[in-house]
């Protein structure tokens, strides 16, 4: 039986939530400030703790952030007030899972932890997988040529299925990462890249908007404008996909090209504002077909502007936002070699 832990100093929501989450089938502990919370921790352990945001004493963002650096396997999330985004926000920084809005509804309660406990034993059986990996590697060193051919393609599998799995959440991308895949690829054979960087590329965009997982579905779906706090939790997806990822040794610096595939050359990106010396040259290939495949594509918020307003958005910013260079390839690619984004 899963354990919740429920942290909120208002009795009314921790009973509510107790009383659903029980019925659930989820054995739950409450406490009504991050102090007792840290008790209980100590005494036994707990898959998930919903911890509200907004309490008396201790912040619960450090009761976050102690929970992530201790390493101890549990997914936090975090109910928060209508005016609590922007705390929101820096919660999803410290490495929360999700926020829910307070008062809670509680079957977005219930889905929000049925996401977070499948994505704790998605990172954990990563774990293993990659502990198990490395010791079969230092086992076999007389084999690691048939041992790297054999991780590439199951990496490559891997890649593809965490795309699908996120396309579930976002359907209105579906495609999208595959599209800018191919996109890049081709653009990066078009610059001569070596096969091994072109192959390290193409796995970074099957899942560079993997930091999406955290954004809850209404906003990613929302056919209207969105709000500054909203769109703040939109650009916070370069970071969370970089910090699921940080730590898998792909031969490849995947999660740093997730990390800046929304900078530009420039510095008026997102998240750290990063300028063209400072980008890798994946990130540049990446960031160019991301934005040409965004502009061709339908989006909840806007129909399709089509593959020519991609191309004239490149015209207008080569060598403002995007690298000449890049930019040269793919408007080769599209125009004189009439490539399709399909």
């Amino acid at each position: 039986m899963k354990r919740i832990l429920i942290v909120d100093d208002e009795r009314s929501n921790r009973d509510t939530l107790k009383e659903f989450l029980q019925t659930k089938g989820y054995e739950c502990s409450v406490a009504e400030n991050t102090r007792e919370a840290r008790i209980q921790l100590e005494r036994q352990d707990f898959e998930v703790v919903l911890c509200g945001i907004r309490m008396p004493g201790e912040s619960a963002i450090a009761l976050i952030r102690d929970v992530i650096l201790q390493g101890k396997d549990i997914a936090p999330l975090i109910l928060t007030g209508l005016g609590d985004p922007l705390m929101a926000n820096k919660a999803f920084e410290m490495g929360a899972y999700d926020y829910i809005t307070n008062p809670a509804d509680l079957d977005r309660v219930y889905i929000s932890i049925a996401n977070a406990l499948h994505r704790r034993e998605l990172e954990i059986n990563s774990r293993v997988y990659r502990n198990e990996l490395e010791t079969r590697v230092m086992e076999q060193t007389a084999e690691i040529k048939k041992t790297m051919a054999t991780l590439k393609k199951t990496l490559d599998g891997v890649i593809n299925t965490v795309a699908l799995t996120f396309e579930k959440k976002d359907p209105y991308t579906s495609g999208h990462q595959r599209r800018v895949a191919h996109l890049a690829s081709r653009i990066a054979m078009k610059m001569h890249l070596s096969d091994d960087v072109i192959c390290g590329l193409r796995m970074a965009c099957f899942i560079h908007d993997i930091g999406k997982i955290n954004i809850p579905s209404e906003i990613l779906s929302k056919p209207g404008k969105l709000t500054e706090a909203e769109f703040g939790l939109i650009r916070t997806h370069p970071q969370i996909g970089y910090d699921i990822l940080k730590t898998v040794e792909f031969p490849w610096p995947i999660a740093e090209i997730i990390y800046q595939h929304h900078e530009r050359i420039n510095g008026s990106g997102y998240p750290r504002g990063l300028h063209g010396g400072n980008l890798l040259h994946e990130a540049k290939i990446l960031g160019v077909a991301d934005v040409v495949e965004a502009m061709s594509s339908d989006r909840p918020y806007r129909p399709a502007l089509g593959l020519q307003k991609g191309i004239e958005e490149l015209r207008k910013n080569r060598e403002v936002l995007y690298d000449p260079t890049v930019v040269d390839a793919c408007l080769h690619l599209l125009e004189s070699d009439r490539f399709r984004i399909d």
